[in-house]
C-alpha cells in the first residue's frame, strides 16, 4: 500500500520541482531582465500552488524555494553591493476583494488600517545619515542591494540634503522609482524609431533605467519617486501614518491618496474609488496596499520568511476584451525588420478604443495559434500598450484547421526575400537601397531632433520629395534646390528656404550625432557618442576590426558586427564621401592620450572638498595617469583622494577595509605635479 502512494504522489512531487525552477526563472526575467513573460497574476498562482505543495511535502523543503525568498535584482557589475539595515520584503499578494474582507476582519479589534496606492515601479531604499542621502540601495535579494546613489540623485523629488535640527541621525525612507506615463510614451516612442525592443510597461522602463552606467542618460529620461515607509530609532510618531506625515515635512514626497480606514467598509469604499480614478494618476498604479496603522501592533503581528502578517497587496485585475481579429498585416521598419499587427473590431479599454495591436514576431503568432476570424482577449499592457494575450475557443463547427497563418516569405513592400538571422526572432527585408519603408525611414531618422535636427523635413514632407524622385538616401538631402522644393505641394519659397537653411545648419552638427544620424543598426545614441570619443574620425572607424570596437563600452559582438557590416557596403561608402563633399562633420575630439602609467591599473574613490583643482580636474588627472574612477569603496578600491568633509561613510569603511587615504598633495606628488 505504502508503494502505491509513492506512485501516486510521484507527480506531485514533480509538480514541485517544476514549479521551483519555473519561478526561479519568472524572477529572473522580471527582477534582472525587465522583461518578463508571465502575468503577476499567473505568477501568483503558480506561487500559490507551489506553497500548497510544499505543505503537502513537508520533506522536500528547500531553504533556497521561491516561497522562501524574494525576487533578486542584483546587477553582475557597475554597482556596490550593501547589505540593508532591514530586511527589504516583499508583500502578499490578493485579486480577491472576499480576501482582502477576511484579511481586515480577523485583524484584532479597532485596530486602523491605513490604504495606500500600490505603485508599479521598482523598490528603492535611501539611507540618510545627518541628513545626508548616503546610500541608494535597490531590494536585491531582500537580505543586500545594489547602492544606485549616482542615478537616484538625479531623481528631483528626491532630496539629497535635509536642512532640519529635528531629525535623527539615521533614518530610511523606501519607496517606488517610478516613470511617469508621459515620459514612458516618449522613451519607447524613441526606441520605436531605432527600432529598439519597447519596454512592455513603466515599471520595466523605470528598472532598467535606474540600473544604467551613465547618470546623464537617467537624468535624461525623467524617473520620479514615491516614498511609502519610514524606519530607524527614535523615529518620531506612533503610528505609520504620522510617520508618512513628518516625512512630507520634511521635503519627502508623499502620496496625497493615503487614507487612513477604521473599518472593512472604509477599506472597501477605498478599493472601489482608486479602481477607476487610478487611470486619471500620471504614474502607473497596479492595486492598493492596506498597512497596520499602528507601530507597535505591527511588531506583535510580526512577519513571515519573506512577507510581513501586519501588511497585504490587493491586486487591480487587467482589464481586457474579447474582439474579433479581422485581419493581420506587415510592417516594414527603417531596418528592414516585418512585424505582423494585428486589425481589430474596434474595442473600448481603459477609456480609449483599441483597433490595432502588435504581433510582435511569427514565433509569438504561433505560440497563441491565432488566424483571421478568431475572437481574441485584448489587454493593455500597462494600461497603455494594447496587447493580444490569447484567443476563445473555437467552436467544434468550426470548419478551419487549427493551424496559424504563415508568416510572408517576401517583403510585403518591395517583393525582396525575407530573410531570418540566426538568434533572432524577427525576419527581415535585406533589400536596404530598393525598399521604400527602409529608404524613407533611414532618412526621417537622419534628420531628426537627436541626429541632424533638420526642421522642416518631416515625415510627409520625406514621402513627398521620395515620391517626387528627388530624395532616395541621406545624401540626396544636400542636393535638394530651392525650386525643387518650392514646386511641391503644401510647400513654398518660404517653407523651402526654412528647409534649406536647417541643411546648412546641420554641417556644424558634432561627429557623435553624425555617427548616430547613420542609423547603423544597434548603434543607438549613447553608443554612437562612447564611439566617437574612441574614434575620432570616420576615417580611423571605418578601419576599426569587431575585437577592437569590442573593447568600447556598451559595445558587443553584434553592434560591432554591424559596424564592420555598415563600412563594407560600397553603396554606404560611396554615400557617406557625398556626405563629406557636402561638409557634413566627419571628425571629433581626439579621447586623451594617457599621460603616463603611475595610476595604471588603480580604482581610485575621490571624496569631499578640494582647494587646488576641482573634482572633475582630479578625474581627468586620474584617466590621464592611467587610472581608473570610481564612486564608491570596495575590496578593489585602491586608495581615496580624500578632501575637506569627506563623507563619514566612505571614512568609515576605509577603515574597515584598511584603505588609504591620500591629501591633495600627496596624490599631485604620487603623479609629480
Amino acid at each position: 500500500m505504502l508503494d502505491l502512494f509513492s506512485e501516486i504522489e510521484e507527480p506531485e512531487r514533480e509538480e514541485l520541482k517544476a514549479l521551483r525552477k519555473e519561478l526561479e526563472e519568472q524572477n529572473y526575467k522580471y527582477y534582472v531582465l525587465n522583461a518578463p513573460t508571465m502575468s503577476d497574476r499567473e505568477f501568483d498562482e503558480k506561487m500559490h500552488r507551489l506553497q500548497a505543495l510544499e505543505a503537502q511535502f513537508p520533506d522536500m523543503y528547500d531553504p533556497k524555494s521561491p516561497t522562501q525568498h524574494v525576487g533578486s535584482d542584483l546587477g553582475k557589475k557597475g554597482f556596490e553591493q550593501v547589505k540593508h539595515r532591514y530586511p527589504m520584503l516583499s508583500l502578499a499578494n490578493s485579486y480577491s476583494r472576499e480576501e482582502i474582507e477576511d484579511w481586515v476582519r480577523k485583524l484584532p479589534s479597532g485596530v486602523e488600517i491605513v490604504c495606500e496606492l500600490k505603485y508599479d515601479g521598482l523598490s528603492i531604499s535611501l539611507w540618510y545619515e545627518h541628513g545626508i542621502l548616503v546610500k541608494a540601495l535597490t531590494r536585491g535579494d531582500g537580505q543586500q542591494g545594489d547602492n544606485v546613489i549616482d542615478n537616484i540623485k538625479t531623481i528631483p523629488s528626491i532630496p539629497w540634503k535635509i536642512d532640519r535640527t529635528d531629525i535623527p541621525e539615521f533614518f530610511e525612507l523606501r519607496g517606488e522609482v517610478l516613470l511617469p506615463w508621459e515620459r514612458f510614451e516618449a522613451l519607447n516612442k524613441e526606441r520605436e524609431q531605432q527600432e529598439e525592443p519597447l519596454f512592455a510597461n513603466p515599471r520595466n522602463a523605470a528598472s532598467g533605467t535606474l540600473k544604467l552606467q551613465d547618470p546623464r542618460e537617467v537624468a535624461r529620461r525623467g524617473l520620479d519617486a514615491y516614498l511609502y515607509y519610514m524606519l530607524g530609532e527614535n523615529l518620531p510618531g506612533a503610528t505609520h501614518y504620522e510617520r508618512l506625515d513628518t516625512a512630507r515635512q520634511w521635503g519627502f514626497h508623499i502620496s496625497d491618496a493615503i487614507k487612513v480606514c477604521k473599518n472593512v467598509d472604509e477599506v472597501m469604499a477605498y478599493i472601489a474609488y482608486w479602481d477607476t480614478e487610478r487611470k486619471n494618476l500620471p504614474v502607473a498604479t497596479d492595486g492598493i496596499v492596506l498597512k497596520v496603522n499602528n507601530l507597535a501592533q505591527q511588531e506583535e503581528l510580526g512577519y513571515t520568511a519573506k512577507t510581513p502578517r501586519w501588511a497585504i497587496a490587493y491586486k487591480f485585475p487587467a482589464e481586457k476584451q474579447l474582439t474579433l481579429l479581422k485581419e493581420i498585416t506587415y510592417q516594414v521598419g527603417r531596418t528592414g525588420v516585418v512585424t505582423p499587427v494585428a486589425n481589430l473590431e474596434p474595442v473600448q479599454l481603459s477609456g480609449t478604443i483599441v483597433q490595432r495591436a502588435t504581433l510582435h514576431n511569427e514565433d509569438f503568432i504561433r505560440s497563441l495559434d491565432i488566424q483571421p476570424g478568431d475572437r481574441v482577449w485584448v489587454e493593455k499592457g500597462g494600461e497603455i500598450i494594447p496587447k493580444i494575450v490569447g484567443r476563445a475557443d473555437r467552436e467544434p463547427s468550426d470548419p478551419r484547421a487549427p493551424r496559424t497563418p504563415s508568416f510572408p516569405t517576401h517583403c510585403p513592400e518591395c517583393g525582396a526575400e525575407l530573410v531570418r538571422v540566426p538568434g533572432e526572432a524577427a525576419w527581415r527585408c535585406p533589400n536596404e537601397a530598393g525598399c521604400p519603408p527602409q529608404i524613407k525611414g533611414k532618412i526621417e531618422h537622419f534628420v531628426s531632433r537627436k541626429a541632424m535636427n533638420i526642421d522642416g523635413l518631416g515625415e510627409e514632407t520625406i514621402d513627398l520629395l521620395y515620391r517626387q524622385n528627388l530624395l532616395h538616401n541621406i545624401a540626396d538631402i544636400y542636393d535638394l534646390k530651392l525650386s525643387d522644393i518650392a514646386a511641391q505641394e503644401r510647400l513654398g519659397e518660404k517653407s523651402a528656404q526654412n528647409i534649406l537653411d536647417g541643411i546648412e545648419a546641420s554641417k556644424q552638427v558634432p561627429w557623435a550625432r553624425v555617427l548616430f544620424a547613420l542609423g547603423i543598426r544597434m548603434v543607438g545614441e549613447t553608443t554612437a557618442k562612447k564611439i566617437a570619443r574612441k574614434y575620432n574620425t570616420i576615417d580611423a572607424l571605418q578601419w576599426a576590426t569587431a575585437e577592437q570596437l569590442c573593447a568600447i563600452e556598451d559595445v558587443g559582438p553584434q553592434i560591432a558586427e554591424n559596424i564592420v557590416a555598415y563600412f563594407n557596403d560600397i553603396r554606404n561608402l560611396e554615400i557617406l564621401e557625398r556626405l563629406r563633399q557636402a561638409g557634413v562633420q566627419f571628425e571629433g575630439e581626439a579621447e586623451a592620450e594617457p599621460t603616463s602609467d603611475k595610476l595604471a591599473g588603480l580604482s581610485i574613490v575621490i571624496s569631499g572638498t578640494f582647494s587646488q583643482h576641482s573634482r572633475d580636474e582630479y578625474k581627468a588627472m586620474i584617466e590621464a595617469h592611467g587610472g581608473k574612477n570610481v564612486g564608491s569603496v570596495s575590496k578593489k578600491t585602491s586608495f581615496i583622494l580624500a578632501g575637506e568633509n569627506m563623507g563619514p561613510e566612505k571614512r568609515k569603511k576605509a577603515e574597515d577595509l584598511g584603505i588609504k587615504l591620500l591629501t591633495e598633495d600627496e596624490f599631485l606628488g604620487l603623479i609629480g605635479s
